[in-house]
Protein backbone atom coordinates (compact mmCIF):
# COMPACT_ATOMS: atom_id res chain seq x y z
CA UNK A 1 0.00 0.00 0.00
CA UNK A 2 1.10 3.53 0.61
CA UNK A 3 2.51 4.99 3.35
CA UNK A 4 1.89 8.37 5.27
CA UNK A 5 4.54 9.84 3.85
CA UNK A 6 3.65 9.26 0.04
CA UNK A 7 -0.11 9.88 0.55
CA UNK A 8 0.63 13.06 2.11
CA UNK A 9 3.12 14.29 -0.90
CA UNK A 10 0.04 13.26 -2.74
CA UNK A 11 -2.11 15.52 -0.78
CA UNK A 12 0.12 18.00 -1.40
CA UNK A 13 0.33 18.52 -5.06
CA UNK A 14 -3.59 19.38 -4.95
CA UNK A 15 -3.94 23.08 -5.09
CA UNK A 16 -5.72 25.93 -2.63
CA UNK A 17 -4.16 24.51 0.13
CA UNK A 18 -3.74 27.87 1.83
CA UNK A 19 -7.05 29.60 0.99
CA UNK A 20 -9.15 26.35 0.93
CA UNK A 21 -8.09 24.19 3.18
CA UNK A 22 -9.60 21.09 3.70
CA UNK A 23 -12.57 21.85 1.24
CA UNK A 24 -10.32 21.78 -1.34
CA UNK A 25 -11.16 18.18 -1.96
CA UNK A 26 -14.53 18.93 -2.28
CA UNK A 27 -15.01 18.90 -6.39
CA UNK A 28 -13.43 15.39 -6.71
CA UNK A 29 -15.93 13.89 -4.36
CA UNK A 30 -18.76 16.29 -6.20
CA UNK A 31 -17.68 14.40 -9.68
CA UNK A 32 -17.13 10.74 -7.50
CA UNK A 33 -20.68 11.25 -6.72
CA UNK A 34 -22.10 12.46 -9.54
CA UNK A 35 -20.68 9.63 -11.65
CA UNK A 36 -22.05 7.09 -9.14
CA UNK A 37 -24.95 8.50 -9.58
CA UNK A 38 -24.78 8.72 -13.18
CA UNK A 39 -23.57 4.58 -13.46
CA UNK A 40 -26.76 3.94 -11.01
CA UNK A 41 -29.02 5.66 -13.87
CA UNK A 42 -27.64 4.19 -16.85
CA UNK A 43 -25.53 1.37 -16.78
CA UNK A 44 -27.41 -1.93 -17.10
CA UNK A 45 -26.11 -4.82 -15.23
CA UNK A 46 -28.19 -7.63 -16.85
CA UNK A 47 -31.49 -6.41 -17.91
CA UNK A 48 -31.84 -3.62 -14.93
CA UNK A 49 -30.00 -1.06 -13.26
CA UNK A 50 -30.24 0.39 -9.71
CA UNK A 51 -32.95 2.17 -10.20
CA UNK A 52 -35.25 -0.01 -11.93
CA UNK A 53 -34.46 -2.23 -8.76
CA UNK A 54 -35.62 0.21 -6.84
CA UNK A 55 -38.70 1.24 -8.24
CA UNK A 56 -39.97 -2.69 -8.38
CA UNK A 57 -38.98 -3.31 -4.71
CA UNK A 58 -40.88 0.48 -3.60
CA UNK A 59 -43.92 -1.02 -5.98
CA UNK A 60 -43.75 -4.56 -4.45
CA UNK A 61 -43.88 -3.25 -0.53
CA UNK A 62 -46.34 -0.65 -1.20
CA UNK A 63 -49.04 -3.73 -2.62
CA UNK A 64 -47.84 -5.96 0.54
CA UNK A 65 -48.84 -2.84 2.47
CA UNK A 66 -52.28 -2.39 0.85
CA UNK A 67 -52.59 -6.42 0.67
CA UNK A 68 -52.10 -5.79 4.97
CA UNK A 69 -54.17 -3.02 5.03
CA UNK A 70 -57.03 -4.79 3.42
CA UNK A 71 -56.42 -8.05 5.02
CA UNK A 72 -57.01 -6.27 8.48
CA UNK A 73 -59.80 -4.32 7.91
CA UNK A 74 -61.20 -7.60 6.68
CA UNK A 75 -60.66 -9.08 10.24
CA UNK A 76 -61.78 -5.89 11.95
CA UNK A 77 -65.31 -6.43 10.09
CA UNK A 78 -65.61 -10.24 10.59
CA UNK A 79 -65.31 -9.57 14.47
CA UNK A 80 -68.12 -6.90 14.32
Amino acid sequence: MFSRAQVRRILQWVPGKERLGLYRFLPFFFILGGTMEWIMINVRVGQETFYDVYRRKASERQYQKGLDDTSETELQQSIK
